[in-house]
């Protein structure tokens, strides 16, 4: 049976002997172009990406063939006989050498949706390859079952070019759309926001007289995507973009949907982007950005896992994905080694929401909820600079055996400023206060952090994780969800104005030397991180890789996040009760993939906040009762149905 897939590949490598004048012809810029046999071989997970990129640049085509030869040998698909057939002479060449990377996940055995195993389609801007055919025992046919792939949604090196074949051209322009449809039942044992994703405890005042548990039914996760590729002249330009969105978004008011708002949640964008890549040389590549993409800082890596609409927030897993411009550039040293630095401006955001202003007699002179339907929010930008992430990636083959993603170390980190603004007209009228401040105030905070990230695939388990350290993370869902404090201490006479915008208190007061001054505002620290283990159980056991069994994984997640409980305390108002102040969550998600296109999941949580007590001793309310533990035992289940 293992002849079988030797003498089709012997075969294939003839046909492309035959074809040697097409491809010849088809060749810009001196430089032969992919032959369409080499795709089918990247689409069946035999080749990667950077491999047909390599066969690609050949100087010939008889070089674009031996390189083949030589790749398919490393992989031990085709045995030294086969390859000294399709050379004419014999030559030794070493199987094991690292001179290649591993093969990328195959397809047609074990490729999940996004946050469950394998991006849908690859974490890339790469055009997926199209729908596999209907036949599904063809499809299946593979000769090993892949290692499982961690989540990777900012890729390394250069994208390929003509990467797949697309589902339909506007002229030279390739167009690929791709998603998932997600159904799952969940149950929360306490949700006390009615929310259908896991937040951190203790943010509602009380959860009511008992856990506050819900059940949903959901389908709101469901995600839709376009993948575009614009053919340059020169093979040296590979330009691609991506269009994607999810139906996670606001619920409706409008008068037909009212009454069932909850089933009518809106489509929101998710990712909008273009990229140029442009190969100097077989070593290295520039590749540029322009849109909105996953944030370099903290987003490399996530933990697989089947909850998708809030992906751990609050609980040891940072994200983001916002408006940049990035550039980075990598350099291939050999032997499978890469280095990627990049930085980007991205767009100056922290989280802090509208909300109303009222007068001391209660009257509302600003509406949160429209001003963040108008503009979002504003304290970022009201800083006047942008913000400033980078990262730096090193990729290498920790595992050779075949099917085996390459692991990536990864170190990354971010500044930006945020500036609270007060009006001349919000002012306290304190003649002192007027004197100091006659045309209004400003107030300003930082977020900085850094990021240790790692993906180490391997054979027989795949480890994931990541440690951060900064202030004020909320924006990145990190430390509590909290941002920023007014550190009075010293101040006299205080009086708290709100923030233009409402979403920020400011307070003015006398300090020691008996002048009028505004409190600093100091950015909430915190530390935090998480570990994800998976086992390829279909690998571990040997199963069949045609067969049904050849879909099972598990996986393993562990995060945490924790506010310093020093400046927690210093957020609480006199006499105000404790809240939260560390978070973490233990999961473990069971994946069966029953075929090209439907992957069922369950997974199985816990999720624990702990609270620090106010400066009276009072903690937060849990049942009624002051409490100092939240927890919520949660359950969700369901399929996927991949396009």
């Amino acid at each position: 049976m293992r002849s079988k897939p030797f003498c089709v590949v012997v075969s294939l490598l003839a046909v492309l002997a035959l074809c040697d004048r097409i491809w010849a012809q088809q060749s810009t810029d001196n430089q032969p172009a992919v032959n369409p046999l080499i795709r089918i071989l990247e689409t069946k997970g035999i080749l990667t990406p950077e491999e047909v990129a390599q066969i690609s640049h050949a100087a010939s085509v008889n070089d674009a063939n031996r390189r083949l030869a030589k790749l398919l040998l490393r992989k031990g698909v085709i045995s030294q006989a086969d390859y000294d057939q399709t050379e004419g002479a014999p030559a030794v060449i070493n199987a094991s050498t690292a001179g290649t990377s591993g093969a990328t996940q195959i397809a047609a055995v074990y490729r999940l949706p996004v946050n469950n195993g394998a991006s849908l389609p690859t974490p890339s801007n790469v055009a997926p390859p199209a729908n596999p055919p209907s036949d599904q025992t063809a499809s299946a046919a593979s000769a090993v079952i892949p290692a499982l792939t961690p989540i990777r949604f900012l890729p390394v090196g250069s994208l390929p070019r003509e990467a797949g074949t697309p589902s339909f051209k506007i002229g030279s322009i390739r167009v690929t759309p791709y998603g998932f449809v997600k159904a799952t039942v969940v149950h929360d044992s306490s949700s006390p926001n009615g929310d259908d994703f896991p937040l951190p405890g203790f943010l509602a005042p009380d959860t009511g007289p008992n856990d506050a548990p819900e059940f949903h039914v959901k389908a709101r996760a469901s995600r839709i995507g376009t993948n575009i590729e614009w053919l340059d002249p020169s093979s040296k330009f590979t330009i691609t973009g991506k269009f994607e969105g999810d139906f996670e978004g606001n619920f409706s008011r409008v008068d037909n949907r009212n009454i069932g708002t909850i089933r009518s949640s809106m489509f929101s964008i998710r990712l909008a982007y273009a990229r140029l890549d442009y190969r100097f040389s077989d070593t290295d590549n520039l590749n540029l950005l322009f849109g909105q993409d996953w944030t370099p800082f903290t987003s490399s890596t996530l933990p697989i896992t089947f909850e998708t609409t809030g992906t751990s927030i609050g609980f040891g897993v940072l994200w983001e994905r916002a408006p940049q411009m990035r550039a980075g550039w990598t350099h291939d040293f050999g032997g499978g080694f890469k280095l990627m630095p990049e930085v980007a401006v991205v767009f100056p955001a922290f989280g802090d929401v509208p909300a109303n202003v009222q007068t001391a007699t209660g009257t509302l002179t600003v509406t949160g909820v429209a001003n963040q339907l108008g503009y979002g929010e504003r304290q970022g930008t009201d800083s006047g600079r942008p913000e400033v992430q980078g990262r730096i990636v090193g990729q290498f083959q920790l595992d050779h055996a075949p099917g085996v993603a390459p692991a990536q170390i990864i170190f990354s980190g971010e500044q930006a400023r945020r500036t609270a603004v007060v009006l001349k007209s919000a002012v306290p009228a304190g003649a002192a206060f007027q004197a100091a401040f006659p045309n209004g105030a400003r107030v300003s905070s930082v977020t900085a952090a850094w990021t240790g990230e790692f993906q180490l695939p391997t054979r027989f388990a795949t480890l994931i994780g990541k440690y951060y350290s900064g202030s004020d993370l909320r924006y990145y869902f990190g430390g509590q969800l909290f941002s920023n404090f007014n550190d009075t201490f010293g101040l006299t006479g205080n009086t708290v104005v709100a923030s233009v915008d409402g979403a920020s208190n400011v307070v003015f007061g006398t300090n020691a030397a008996g002048n009028a001054v505004v409190a600093p505002e100091r950015p909430v620290r915190t530390q935090g991180g998480f570990v994800s283990l998976g086992f390829p159980l279909s690998r571990i056991f040997k199963a069949d890789p045609s067969g049904r069994n050849a879909g099972w994984s598990l996986y393993f997640t562990y995060g945490e996040d924790f506010a310093k409980a020093r400046d927690v305390r210093r957020m609480l108002a006199a006499g105000a009760r404790g809240t939260r102040n560390r978070s973490a969550q233990y999961v473990g998600t069971l994946y069966y993939k029953l075929n090209n296109w439907v992957t069922f999941g369950f997974e199985q949580s816990l999720f624990e906040t702990k609270a620090v007590p106010g400066s009276t001793g009072e903690l937060p309310l849990f049942r009624g009762i002051p409490s100092r533990t939240w927890r919520d035992l949660r359950s969700e289940f369901g399929p996927i149905f991949t396009f």
